[in-house]
């Protein structure tokens, strides 16, 4: 009886279309072809066949580069593009950073302490000068007498 091995994880499985190809190999090769063979065609007259064919190798191969490395399910411009980022673009010393929620904590109760401290010095201020003296709000009593004009 014959076996066939079937993967645990079925998103590693990709779909086929033609051959057993994958669209983005298909697409990848056919690039590759649509360069390397008018490339071929065009200078073997002026250079010989094994140059001109090694030529039409090296033009072809970022295509097959392209359709076929992967590296870690990753295929070959994430990889180039990652390489590229760590080596060139990212800072090269990168400190350690948290989002520490105790600290914000303590930062808030910090502020919180500053803003009733200073309420409360503008309390005592206030106080201070009002003291012995009506509040300048206060509205004034009817109490029977009408205002002097």
């Amino acid at each position: 009886m014959a076996y066939v091995t079937v993967p645990k994880d079925f998103t590693k499985v990709k779909s086929k279309v033609v051959f057993g190809l994958t669209k983005r190999q298909l697409l990848c090769f056919g690039g590759a072809l649509l360069v390397g063979i008018p490339l071929f065609l065009l200078i073997r007259g002026r250079i010989p066949t094994s140059a001109a064919a090694l030529l039409m190798v090296f033009a072809m191969l970022p295509g097959f580069l392209l359709a076929l490395y992967e590296r870690h399910g990753q295929p070959l411009e994430v990889v180039v593009r990652q390489i590229l980022e760590c080596c060139f673009i990212q800072p090269k010393e990168r400190p350690y950073q948290t989002n520490n929620a105790y600290t914000a904590l303590v930062r808030q109760f910090q502020m919180e302490q500053e803003v009733n401290a200073i309420v409360q010095k503008a309390k005592e201020r206030n106080e201070r000068k009002s003291a012995g003296q009506a509040h300048p709000r206060r509205k004034e009593r009817d109490s029977g007498r009408h205002p002097q004009v």
